[in-house]
């Protein structure tokens, strides 16, 4: 007697096999791994927020060079450098509007992007405090020796001269949105999906370390030979510290943090020292 159930014509009901669990943490290498073998990223994103920030910069300054130039002022590209640390933002949310694409595509939020290792808020902002302090004797003895070496002596900080409200922003505002901004992108972002896709370790290293230090150039830009080249090497060794602490511990709040602070007592220093 024929059974009564149904017989499907393309074979027996297949498994339900559960989909693999997501990453705990969405950018860490092995999950970047995944990712560039399924064809989530390439070279094109990495390569292109190498640039982002020097072509934003150049934009931004241009912009408030303009609205100088339309109040007739003569002087109007000089007189927009100072102001670096208020249309700063303007670079940041470029950045930050472009990895949100950027990660979108690749399945991620953009706080997927600090989530390389597991976060634990209280260790990892006593850890950027202690980074904090390395980042202040190397980056600053580095950096000065780099001054003296180009000048002969201090030089003068980019900062100072703006009304109080713009000196409060650039203390206040400005860090906090750098600080997030830039590690995000050159540690959270380029750096490791460099490292996957070129299979090389000096080949992220020199390439972001290049380009981060070399964006000062336009921070700000001012046609003066002397200072660009103190501009181009002074954050040197500032830029090498925090590439080599990402690698080596793969954290990047602690990083977050101590960039923030480092920013805010640097502009605050810069503004105390000009008046």
């Amino acid at each position: 007697m024929p059974s009564s159930a149904a017989v499907r014509p393309d074979g027996p009901e297949p498994l339900n096999v559960p989909a693999p669990m997501p990453s705990p943490l969405p950018n860490s290498l092995p999950a970047l791994e995944e990712r560039a073998a399924a064809g989530r990223f390439g070279w094109k994103g990495p390569v292109f927020m190498l640039f982002a920030r020097l072509v934003l910069a150049l934009l931004a300054q241009a912009l408030v060079a303009g609205l100088f130039a339309l109040r007739g002022h003569p002087s109007p590209w000089e007189a927009s450098a100072p102001w670096f640390t208020v249309y700063g933002t303007l670079i940041d949310i470029g950045c930050l509007v472009a990895l949100w694409r950027l990660t979108r595509r690749e399945g991620l939020g953009l706080f997927d992007l600090v989530r390389t290792h597991p976060i634990r808020p209280g260790a990892d902002v006593l850890l950027g405090l202690g980074y904090l302090v390395v980042y202040l004797l190397v980056g600053g003895v580095g950096g000065a020796a780099i001054g003296f070496l180009i000048y002969g002596a201090p030089p003068a900080a980019p900062m100072g001269g703006l009304p109080l409200w713009g000196a409060l922003y650039s203390v206040l505002v400005w860090p906090v949105l750098w600080g997030f901004t830039e590690q995000l992108l050159y540690n959270g972002y380029a750096l490791p999906r460099l490292e996957v896709l070129s299979r090389r370790a000096w080949v992220p290293i020199a390439l972001v370390v290049f380009f981060w230090t070399v964006q000062h150039v336009t921070l700000p830009l001012r046609f003066d030979a002397q200072f660009m080249l103190y501009r181009a090497l002074s954050p040197l060794p500032a830029v090498g510290l925090m590439v080599v602490l990402f690698l080596r511990q793969r954290r990047l709040l602690p990083l977050i943090v101590a960039h923030m602070l480092v920013d805010a007592l640097s502009a605050l220093s810069g503004f105390l020292a000009q008046g």
